[in-house]
């Protein structure tokens, strides 16, 4: 693996004397300041350049969604991604509404998508193993979904994108997460577990026992790292995250955090390397209840909290305007100097 850039500090120093020189009262702007100051470390200006967004929807299906905690048929998998191949899904109008470049990757869809233009095919597998019963995928498997998103970061970032934003499609994806979450985290399931797609209080409690019988399974396994724990209870789809993240890291790209499943796909990402949170933004606070416990524990906070919980990259997507809002105030806002405007005394 390359190695992760560092932010630069003394950019950040330079764009926070700026806040000072503005002509509004020291901190009256509130976090607005700070993501301008975040840029300029990480794109090493004083003034940050406007954004770039690219958006990669990773697609993958999931064994475990046999044990019934799905609100929705695996089949919806495919259908989505047939939906995102013709403009219609959520993702796509926030791609054309931010003006981003918008990809979608199957990196394990269960069904073909042979007939279907316009997508990315990596797949690794078709579908993963039921992660209650056995591992999800074998380790090599699990090192080519990450190979997966590494790759589409690099081609994101090739094509000229600055900011790059990972979505996800996968029926079940929110019980693979919740393990990985616990896992990572040491969490509990009845801390972590949430609704999904939309699953009632007795289908929640079928997920919370899933999630422990697969964490029992797994604690014979004791994985060791975060390739490890994405092999035994992880998702393609958040495999390819992962991967996403690392190598944006790698590439000095500033990633925007989305939901519940891309926050878990970050977590193992930083199982594999640490410093990769010095280049991930958390975009919202989903509705599903572990969320919260993940960014904690990465140490990341959201700028949003509007109850989302689709996935897609669409929190993240719906954040861009507030971003790019941060960075022109930043840019284009007069010094006291330039405005004639006395200061504060």
């Amino acid at each position: 693996m390359a190695s992760t850039l560092k932010p630069e500090p003394k950019f950040e120093r330079a764009a926070r004397e700026r806040q000072l020189q503005l002509t509004k009262p020291p901190g009256a702007l509130g976090r607005l300041e700070d993501v301008a100051c975040w840029f300029a470390a990480r794109q090493r200006r004083e003034i940050p350049r406007a954004l770039v967004p690219a958006i990669s929807v990773f697609a993958g299906d999931h064994g475990v969604t046999e044990e019934n905690v799905s609100a929705f048929p695996s089949v919806v998998t495919a259908e989505m991604v047939r939906n995102f191949a013709r403009g219609g899904a959520a993702i796509n109008v926030l791609a054309r509404f931010i003006e981003a470049r918008l990809t979608v990757v199957d990196v394990g869809v269960l069904a073909s998508l042979d007939d279907v233009d316009c997508i990315v095919r990596a797949k690794v597998r078709a579908g993963t193993a039921n992660l209650a019963r056995t591992a999800a995928m074998t380790a090599t498997e699990a090192v080519a979904a990450l190979a997966a998103g590494r790759a589409r970061a690099l081609a994101d970032v090739e094509a000229g994108s600055n900011l790059l934003i990972a979505g996800d499609m996968g029926i079940g994806n929110t019980t693979a997460s919740a393990c990985l979450v616990c896992g990572l985290t040491g969490a509990d399931p009845e801390a972590v577990v949430g609704i999904g797609t939309g699953v009632d209080s007795e289908g929640r409690g079928r997920k919370v026992e899933v999630v422990r019988r697969a964490l029992e399974r797994v604690g014979r396994a004791r994985p060791n790292n975060g390739t490890g724990w994405l092999a035994e209870v992880g998702g393609l789809e958040i495999g390819a995250i992962a991967g996403y993240f690392l190598r944006a890291a790698e590439l000095g790209i500033p990633a925007l955090v989305d939901g519940f499943i891309a926050t878990a796909g970050a977590l193992v990402a930083r199982a594999i390397e640490p410093s990769v949170t010095d280049w991930l933004l958390a975009s919202h606070r989903s509705y599903e209840t572990g969320h919260c416990i993940a960014l904690e524990s990465l140490g990341i906070d959201p700028l949003l909290d509007l109850g989302m919980r689709l996935g897609e990259g669409s929190g993240a997507a719906l954040c861009v305007p507030l971003l790019q809002g941060a960075i022109r105030l930043h840019a284009e806002m007069a010094t006291f100097a330039e405005a004639g405007v006395s200061e504060k005394e």
